[in-house]
């Protein structure tokens, strides 16, 4: 998967919250893993630059130097208070993003606002998927993308995560990494989906959907 893809240098990260891990990115075998999700996104993302792109669950920032050479307008959404602090951060590396804290369950634009929505490694974290996929669906435009990558989940991969960062998966995720694709096909459907390694999307380390919205 030989896509680069530019993301906030190391020493611009700032820590958002607990499941905020973007310095693994920077880590020696496990930096390389971290960032085949990107490399996944991006190659389920539309080829020409669409209007307005939102990226859900934007955390320090890391992967908006990628999502703004991808969009006219960007936009992101995340449960944390740091989104002035993280759009200063983005301004110095020459980036323009409007950041809301907010949930996915409840966002604060109007329908059929965004014509790409991305969720990379967030969406296995919202409490309530269900509500998230209907306000995902009510904002996307109605020939909108949602990309969406998520890790997989097996007994092999959750020992991994163990060895390499002392995390414990059921702890981070409970069920919710099996939950997410239920909850989000009540209103859209798959239309491609990649995983790293080449496998079933549970068993993959990650797995990627580009998703289109059901017309209402």
């Amino acid at each position: 998967m030989d896509v680069d893809v530019r993301l906030l240098p190391r020493e611009a990260l700032i820590k958002s919250g607990s499941v905020d891990h973007a310095d693994w990115n920077y880590r020696p075998i496990l930096g390389w893993i971290q960032r085949i999700r990107f490399r996944l996104a991006v190659s389920l993302l539309p080829t020409h630059r669409v209007p307005r792109l939102l990226e859900v669950g934007y955390g320090s920032g890391i992967f908006m130097p990628e999502l703004a050479s991808r969009c006219r307008e960007l936009y992101g959404i995340d449960i944390h208070t740091l989104q002035e602090d993280v759009a200063r951060i983005l301004k110095l590396h020459g980036i323009r993003a409007r950041l809301f804290s907010c949930g996915a369950e409840t966002m604060p634009f109007s329908k059929d606002f965004f014509d790409t929505i991305v969720a990379v490694s967030s969406l296995e974290f919202v409490q309530d998927i269900d509500a998230a996929a209907r306000e995902l669906a009510r904002v996307l435009q109605p020939h909108g993308a949602l990309v969406m990558v998520t890790p997989g989940h097996s007994p092999l991969l959750d020992f991994g995560l163990r060895v390499l960062t002392g995390e414990s998966a059921q702890k981070a995720y409970g069920g919710s990494r099996q939950a997410a694709m239920p909850g989000l096909s009540r209103y859209f459907t798959i239309e491609r989906r990649r995983s790293f390694p080449i496998s079933s999307s549970s068993k993959g380390i990650y797995g990627a959907f580009l998703l289109r919205k059901i017309p209402d």
